[in-house]
């Protein structure tokens, strides 16, 4: 372990009482980092978070997140220590001791929580809050929908250490090929998941809670629930992941993507969950290739050696989707869908004739979105299913988007220059997939746009129930 070097307490306030004589400035505390040791719990486990700072002592004030912010627990006064940064610490954590814990409490609903941590007299908390999910203690319960966070993609962009899954941001510009929850992680929930819970919350739909490593070991409580829910930026699927989804959708459970860039590359879990692998465009030096296993390699599940495009999942996919209002792709034009099929019962209440164009205002498509191979027969378009997408999957509303070279050069598929489509649609083939086929879909709800809020409900009231 790491060894601890403290601050003294007396020399810290003698620096302050000295400093404030002189007429300096008030020293800026130091601020609290941290995480927490598991990514989920149950009402009446332990939580841990891991912690290091040069303050003396600081206060942690626990809070779940949704419409309103409600705290749940706090504690003043906690002994801090400054702890080292592993060299390793962004591919195999900080391996800091906790620096507090507390137990969930039983009355403490299923959502996401984050611990505001800040340093004794200072005037803001921490940047950084630790954050988590508590599940349900009883699935399914009080909810028939279960809302599963990206975090695996919040890992995945986290560049805390040094590295990331992407090099743009990687100390010298280097990629990662393994990263840790194991440390301060920069959550996407406030971006995408959080505008559709306010949402849900405030309309009277009951969710519950897992994260993306829930899907993997904790397969069980799929059986609990009608509709399983995708918000946001679901990048990053492990293959028992992927499984027992698909398992749950051919039982008869139905899934909504209300996310974009969905399941797009494969990752495999190690440390019993707590660091994720994935090798990317350099899926050659990946163990798994060498070794010859393929259905595990990490790079993109549309790759020819790994044969399992997203579309068989979700519909659609990265490949023939791409970029709105990103990566210098459609940057002044209009990021709303065109309605194909106004008749379907996505549509339903709405009011929408065919050609009609929704979600512009809250530019709903982009940053990253998903889509399928179409032809276009008498002004519609329909599915080829040559991609992987399954037959049957009906098109209801598209938007052009494009790749940047940039990410696609490397990719045997990909064909230089193309533009392809956000696409939302479903399909039926055990339970129903619905897929809107773009990240944004819940800014859409925040700005309360009328199509995208019926059509939520619609997909709801139809698959949750």
């Amino acid at each position: 372990m790491p060894r601890p070097t403290r601050r003294s307490a007396l020399a810290t306030g003698s620096a302050l009482v000295a400093g404030a004589a002189l007429g300096q400035p008030k020293p800026v505390p130091s601020p609290v980092e941290g995480y927490a040791d598991q990514s989920s719990y149950a009402p009446g486990d332990r939580v841990k978070l891991h912690t290091s700072t040069e303050a003396v002592t600081y206060d942690v004030e626990v809070a779940r997140l949704g419409q309103k912010r409600e705290v749940v627990w706090a504690e003043k006064g906690v002994k801090g220590a400054k702890y080292s940064v592993p060299k390793d610490a962004s591919s195999h954590g900080c391996r800091w001791p906790a620096g507090v814990e507390f137990k969930v409490g039983a009355d403490w609903r299923s959502g996401y929580y984050a611990a505001r941590l800040t340093p004794t007299g200072a005037d803001k908390p921490s940047p950084h809050e630790p954050f988590f999910v508590v599940r349900s203690n009883e699935p399914g319960k009080t909810a028939t929908v279960l809302l599963q966070l990206s975090t695996n993609t919040y890992n995945a962009y986290t560049n805390w250490g040094g590295y990331s899954l992407y090099a743009y941001h990687g100390r010298h510009k280097v990629q990662g090929r393994r990263v840790s929850f194991d440390r301060p992680q920069y959550s996407q929930f406030a971006n995408w998941e959080l505008p559709f819970i306010a949402w849900a919350e405030a309309n009277g739909y009951a969710l519950d809670y897992a994260v993306n490593s829930d899907l993997e070991s904790r397969p069980e409580l799929l059986k609990s629930y009608k509709l399983v829910l995708s918000v946001g930026h679901d990048e990053y699927w492990s293959k028992p992941m992927r499984d027992n989804l698909e398992k749950f959708v051919s039982d008869g459970g139905n899934v909504a993507f209300f996310s974009g860039n969905t399941c797009c590359w494969q990752v495999r879990s190690e440390d019993n969950g707590r660091a994720l692998a994935c090798w990317k465009q350099n899926f050659g030096d990946d163990p798994d290739y060498k070794a010859g296993k393929f259905e595990t390699l990490s790079t993109l599940w549309s790759h020819y050696l790994v044969n399992r495009p997203e579309n068989s999942l979700t519909g659609v996919g990265f490949l023939w989707g791409g970029y709105r209002k990103s990566h210098g792709q459609f940057m002044d034009a209009p990021a709303e869908f065109t309605v194909h099929r106004p008749d379907h019962w996505l549509f339903a209440g709405t009011g929408v004739k065919r050609g009609d164009k929704f979600g512009g205002k809250d530019t709903v498509v982009g940053y990253e979105c998903d889509g399928c191979e179409l032809a276009w027969k008498d002004g519609l378009p329909e599915a080829t299913s040559k991609d992987g997408t399954p037959k049957g999957f009906e098109v209801l509303a598209t938007c052009p988007v494009r790749w940047h070279p940039d990410d696609c050069e490397w990719y045997e598929r990909w064909e230089k220059g193309r533009t392809g489509n956000a696409v939302v649609g479903t399909y039926t083939r055990g339970g129903t997939v619905v897929t809107v086929g773009t990240t944004d879909w819940s800014h859409g709800l925040r700005g309360n746009d009328p199509v995208v809020v019926r059509m939520t409900k619609n997909i709801l009231e139809k698959l949750g129930r």
